[in-house]
Parts: C-alpha cells; structure tokens; sequence
C-alpha cells in the first residue's frame, strides 16, 4: 500500500485549526462537556420511562415521539451538536441506574438515544443495544470482539458516527475510558513526520472478524485519514488492520505502513494528547467517531457475577450528520445521514437484548 493517496496531504492545511483540535490536560482542566442533568430532567426522564415500562414492549421500536422530553430534548440537542461539530464529546451524568432494573435502565438510555439518532446495529445479531462486559473471552481469537474481554481496548473508532455509552457498573479497578483528537494526531503527526502521512491517507485493509455483508470481502478498505468536504474524518483500528492479513489476497503491512501506524499510536497514547475519564454509574458519554479516538484501559473485575463491569452501548446515526466521503460505504453500507453505520448481514433483524453471554 505505498501507492499515493487520493488526497496529497500535502495540499491539506499545515495545522487544524477549531475546538476539535485539542490536548488532553488542557481539555481534562475544563468542564464544559460534563452535562450534569437537572432535578427536573431527571424527574422528566423517569415519567417518560415509566410510561414505556410495560414487559411487553419492544426496545428496539422506540421513536422520540414515543418518550416526549419537553424540557430536556432541547439541551439534547445542543449536547448533540456540540459533539459532531464542537470537542467531540460530552458525558451526561444522573441517569437513575441504582435499582438495579436493566430493562428501564435500557429503555431510558435507547429512549434518549433516540433524540440523537437512528440506532445501528452492532453486530451480526442485530443488537441495536449492546451489552459491553468481560465474558471471559480472548482478543487472541479473530471473531472476539476486544469489549467482550477485560483487556485493554487500545484507542479505535466504531463504525458509526456517535457511540454512547451507559455506565450501569464499574470495575474494582482500572476501566478509565481514555479519548484523543483525530485532529490533534493529525497536526502533530504534520509536525513530526509529514513523509509518513501519505500512508494514513491511503486504503488499508482492516478485517470484519467474521461480520462480513452480503457480497463483500471478509474486509474494508479504507484509508485511516480521510479529507472530505473541507473535513478530515478517522477510521481505525490497528488490531483489526493487522489481522486482516490473515486472508490470503492481502498483502503483508509494508515497513512504511508500519512506521506510520506505530506512529499514530505513539501519539495516542501520548498522555499530552489523550484524556482519561472515570465513569460513574449512570454516567452517559458521547462520542464523534469521526474526530476522536477512544480506549478503555484493561480491568481487574469483581468476583461476583452481579457486580461485574457493565455498560449498555448505542451506535447512533443523527440525521443531520457530517458528509463522508464515499468510500466509508464500503464499511458503514451507506453514507447517507441517518441511515448508516453499523453491522449488516443477510437475514439481520434489529433487536435489544436485555442479556448477553
């Protein structure tokens, strides 16, 4: 893949420029995207809830119209902007999650998500709500997922535009999340090296792990760093580029490639990039996948099944979402606003598993 890119990077600006382009200590010292919900948005939240509370209802089938939120669906809204145009993120914290009831913990979360976007599926189940906890699982395996494990996730993006996240319970110890600016990486990466970018702005193959579409290859080829419509967009991850090159039609990573990768890692996981954050339970945090990178650092989990670590996840697509450039279609199925991103098989029915594992 030492071809040149589509996009010289050389014709891209010298520095990005906005408030998607930040570092992490000085973004950890603000508290600006920490989005405390008030007594009254709470109360909202719980009588919407309520009203939806019935065993028989179907979560996966919950529209915005069905979970009116007069008072906090504007700041929604604004939270919602903020994250695709603005830092990139926010975290919504007093979500009521202490009775322990995960079906109105699901329908609450999956009910807001639902003023942001459409919800994706996230697998090959079509689970529209994910479940991410230690199930015992190895990364060693090619179709595990890394948030089936209770190792280090290392910084990636999901394939849709907004991840939410729902802390119901944490670790005994570790489990930081940890985010860091494309954009950032991107200027330092100007600064340092800009005879490598090249590398990240050519197709890759990064493997499926099994979730493959219908008529596709067991892989997707696009470029770590994309430059469409006066915005640069992300896509990566490196567990997943290198196992690709278990399929016998894709090369082995080039010295280039590798130099530029390790790299972009390096700069992730330098901590005057990236910022780490603790969740609490019923914390909701929101993430641009084309800005920003995230992490979990590895955990250590309680011994007993009920208090072990648990976050519900959303993929979410707005419908006022960001242009991408058309080869993300290979990876997201369109890139039509509010109808891509996600996972799509044959036979896929979207459903809302209230267990797993």
């Amino acid at each position: 893949m030492d071809s040149a890119s589509a996009v010289d990077p050389a014709d891209l600006p010298e520095r990005l420029a906005g408030p998607a382009a930040w570092y992490g200590p000085a973004m950890a010292a603000r508290s600006d995207w920490l989005e405390v919900l008030t007594p009254q948005e709470r109360a909202e939240v719980a009588e919407a809830t309520e009203r939806l509370a019935s065993p028989t209802l179907d979560i996966a089938k919950i529209r915005k119209q069905d979970f009116p939120l007069p008072t906090l669906a504007p700041r929604l809204s604004r939270i919602c902007r903020d994250v695709q145009e603005g830092r990139g993120f926010a975290l919504i914290r007093g979500l009521s999650v202490a009775s322990g009831d995960i079906r109105r913990a699901a329908i609450a979360f999956f009910a807001l998500g639902s003023h942001l976007g459409a919800a994706r599926a996230q697998n090959a189940q079509g689970h529209v709500l994910g479940h991410v906890l230690d199930l015992g699982r190895t990364s060693a395996d090619p179709n595990t997922r890394i948030y089936q494990t209770h190792e280090r996730q290392t910084f990636h993006t999901d394939s849709c535009d907004i991840v939410g996240l729902l802390c119901l319970r944490t670790a005994k110890t570790g489990g930081l999340s940890a985010l860091v600016s494309a954009v950032t990486i991107y200027n330092e990466f100007r600064r340092r090296r800009p005879d490598l970018l090249p590398m990240l702005f050519a197709p890759i193959e990064t493997d499926r792990r099994g979730e493959v579409p219908a008529g596709a290859r067991p892989y997707f080829r696009i470029p770590v760093f994309s430059w469409h419509a006066g915005l640069l967009s992300v896509i990566y991850q490196r567990q997943y580029i290198e196992s690709a090159r278990r399929f016998p039609d894709v090369a082995p990573l080039t010295p280039r490639q590798i130099e530029a990768l390790d790299l972009f890692d390096a700069l992730a996981n330098d901590p005057a990039l990236h910022l780490h954050m603790e969740f609490r339970p019923g914390d909701i945090q929101l993430v641009h996948n084309h800005t920003l990178l995230h992490d979990r650092t590895s955990f250590e989990g309680w011994p007993e099944p009920a208090r072990r670590r648990h976050l519900l996840r959303l993929w979410l697509a707005p419908p006022d979402a960001r242009p991408l450039p058309p080869v993300f279609a290979e990876r997201y199925g369109s890139v039509l606003p509010g109808e891509r991103g996600g996972v799509s098989v044959p036979g896929l029915r979207l459903n809302a598993p209230l267990e797993v594992g």
